[in-house]
């Protein structure tokens, strides 16, 4: 079996690691009798000639060796069946696919985050997958409801979830330690946050802060209204008003003020979400905020100890979320085999065992419950316990976001960014962002 690359040249990769992943494809292919086998997808979608799919995802060198052994182990399986895999970091990702979606030739199979799940959705770019799920080719019976419902768009999956995650907490453990400060818990008040933030600051004469100000990040601030009882989006609208947004901005200007986060220029250099960057890998903070499937990533960037826990308010404001989701073409000339390929990624326990949580939990329970079971990596089981200790307390999925929701992150970065700067006070760049934000939702 084999994997054939891709001849376009991905962004930012060196010989070294195109060196890697071609010492890699040369590796044998996994034993069938070692790994379990596992029911549905064993079914060959093929009999009539080879298929070729082309498949795009983003992420590291960690994410494309798994995920290129995961379709190998596919390709044993079926042998008429061979991958054209592309893949690149996040930045300039969704760019590419837009420029392949205007010329007609969007891959196969690609992934994609929820801030675009639904635009491609409504822009006929995304296969509708509901069919495959109504006969039963595409088993979701063992993912979570909520993690489900996180999927549908107008009522229809257009995205599979790769792996699920939850917003986190990621914290100096060492640091914390040397100053005798506690440490922070899951579920804590946004009070009782800001105060330990404080603590931390004071703790260490001011050399590091104790918190990242999150205050123009989208999830926290979706947390903190879930938090309220409050919806960030109403349909194609804002579920929330003003007056909570003005809330938010002025808790954090609080936090500024106990010195509780650091100098501004320190967040924006932050703000982007590059693991590298991130406060508390970077020695600014204790704590940053990040996705609990980037917990390995960013403890690979600190020589200190690095621990995890879920956002401050109530464990219910959380949700089963997806990290990211296996979409198809509309225009694929396979989608028979693409829906066969999504059920064997997210149902199989060899590929659960194969992928572990580089993005995250495996969607499935079942895959979830094999691959922990057997982890050996004590990065990747605290990621696996955190998201054990909030599976049986998350809240309602809301609806995918709508079209324009990344426009939205944007404009609130943008605020957040004019109120630290002293550029904008907090009321105008309140004001400013939720029409900026309902006009971007309405077009």
């Amino acid at each position: 079996m084999s994997v054939v690359r891709s001849p376009l040249a991905r962004s930012g990769a060196d010989p070294a690691r195109r060196r890697l992943l071609g010492a890699l494809l040369g590796l044998p292919v996994l034993a069938t009798g070692v790994l379990s086998g596992c029911g549905v997808e064993e079914a060959a979608p093929v009999r009539d000639g080879p298929v070729e799919l082309s498949v795009f995802w983003y992420g590291g060198t960690r994410r494309a060796e798994a995920t290129e052994r995961a379709l190998r182990l596919y390709s044993a399986r079926n042998p008429l069946v061979t991958f054209r895999v592309t893949w690149q970091g996040l930045g300039g990702y969704y760019d590419r696919l837009a420029t392949q979606a205007g010329g007609g030739n969007v891959p196969d199979l690609f992934q994609v985050d929820d801030s675009m799940l639904t635009e491609y959705a409504q822009r006929g770019i995304a296969l509708d997958l509901g069919g495959f799920v109504d006969d039963g080719r595409i088993n979701l019976g063992t993912l979570p409801p909520g993690l489900v419902d996180y999927s549908r768009v107008d009522g229809r999956i257009y995205g599979v979830p790769a792996a699920q995650t939850h917003a986190a907490v990621v914290y100096n453990r060492d640091l914390l330690r040397q100053l005798d400060v506690a440490e922070p818990e899951t579920g804590m008040t946004w009070s009782d946050y800001l105060s330990w933030a404080a603590r931390v600051t004071r703790a260490s004469g001011g050399r590091v802060a104790g918190t990242m100000d999150p205050s123009g990040d989208h999830r926290a601030l979706w947390l903190w209204l879930r938090g309220l009882g409050t919806k960030f989006y109403q349909g194609r609208q804002l579920g929330f008003s003003s007056a909570a947004l003005l809330d938010w901005f002025e808790f954090w200007e609080r936090a500024r003020s106990e010195r509780a986060t650091p100098a501004a220029a320190l967040v924006d250099r932050a703000d982007g979400g590059d693991p590298a960057k991130q406060l508390v890998v970077t020695g600014h903070t204790a704590a940053s905020f990040a996705w609990s499937h980037q917990f390995p990533e960013l403890q690979r960037y600190s020589d200190d100890e690095l621990a995890l826990v879920g956002l401050p308010g109530p464990r219910a404001a959380q949700w089963d979320r997806a990290s990211m989701y296996w979409s198809g073409f509309h225009g694929t000339r396979h989608p028979g085999v693409v829906a066969n390929v999504v059920n064997f990624l997210t149902t199989s326990v060899d590929v659960g065992r194969l992928l572990g949580t580089e993005r995250g939990l495996a969607a499935s329970l079942t895959v979830r419950q094999a691959v922990t079971q057997t982890l050996d990596d004590p990065l990747a089981e605290r990621v696996a316990a955190l998201g054990e200790a909030l599976h049986q307390q998350v809240g309602p999925a809301p609806a995918p976001p709508p079209k324009g929701h990344a426009e939205v992150r944007t404009l609130l970065a943008e605020a957040a960014r004019s109120i630290r700067s002293g550029r904008s006070g907090a009321r105008a760049a309140t004001s400013q962002f939720m029409a900026q934000a309902q006009a971007a939702l309405a077009r």
